[in-house]
């Protein structure tokens, strides 16, 4: 069984930094070495939140994902990340902030799960639905070329307004990413039919146990998702 559990990266700092070690040791079997301590600095930020994924039989977290909520005190990793390639990242997510937006970013998965589709299919879907929760009325998400597809089909659509209509040399001449926004997270009217119906249902039992079909066969899953402090908004007027 693997558990799934959302909750704001400021309420439970033991569980981030778990996430963090996680996603280091899966860049290590990658080759990537040399992780910048910035990197860190959203397990302080107040509009974050995550969500884990825990292999019950180990007790290892396997896999993650993290929302970052708008906020002009803290920009998205996308506008970081792309900001010194092309500057109007800075005000779509500006005009996209105003009804309230958020990025889907970190989303790493371990080898030892690999196959199932853990990260590809189950955590993305989750994310969107925890967005929901948040009152998001949109979200963004840099994806790579693998990644693209499977977040289209999920509602996305590119957004061709910056870069080469959305796409960005990053984060070297030898890769390409591009920029994927949700405008309707409570609808998600693009989403294929499959990826509607799964993220409708889980909105309504965030707190279930499920089999889910993967990749390699029939999983269980147990989503604990309701989070404790929703409401950012609380926070944009203290």
């Amino acid at each position: 069984m693997f558990i799934f559990k959302a909750f704001r990266a400021i309420d439970d700092p033991t569980s981030c930094l778990r996430f963090i070690e996680g996603h280091a040791n899966v860049l290590k079997e990658y080759g990537v070495t040399k992780v910048g301590s910035s990197n860190h600095f959203w397990m302080y930020n107040p509009y974050v939140y995550v969500v884990t994924v825990e292999d019950i039989q180990t007790g290892m977290m396997v896999s993650g994902v993290r929302i970052h909520i708008a906020n002009r005190d803290y920009p998205l990793p996308i506008e970081e990340a792309i900001g010194k390639i092309d500057r109007k990242i800075h005000d779509v997510v500006d005009i996209y902030r105003e009804n309230g937006t958020g990025e889907v970013a970190g989303l790493w998965n371990s080898r030892s799960i690999a196959g199932y589709g853990i990260g590809s299919m189950f955590l993305s879907r989750t994310a969107i639905a925890i967005a929901a929760q948040l009152k998001l009325e949109s979200l963004l998400a840099l994806c790579s070329e693998f990644t693209i597809q499977p977040t289209l089909d999920k509602g996305f659509q590119v957004e061709e307004s910056i870069g080469k209509k959305g796409r960005f040399r990053y984060p070297n001449v030898d890769f390409i990413s591009t920029c994927a926004v949700l405008r309707d997270v409570e609808k998600i009217p693009l989403a294929l039919p499959s990826e509607k119906r799964y993220i409708f249902d889980l909105r309504k039992n965030f707190d279930s146990i499920r089999v889910e079909n993967s990749l390699k066969g029939d999983i269980e899953i147990r989503y604990d998702l309701l989070i404790e402090n929703p409401d950012w908004r609380l926070k944009l007027c203290m």
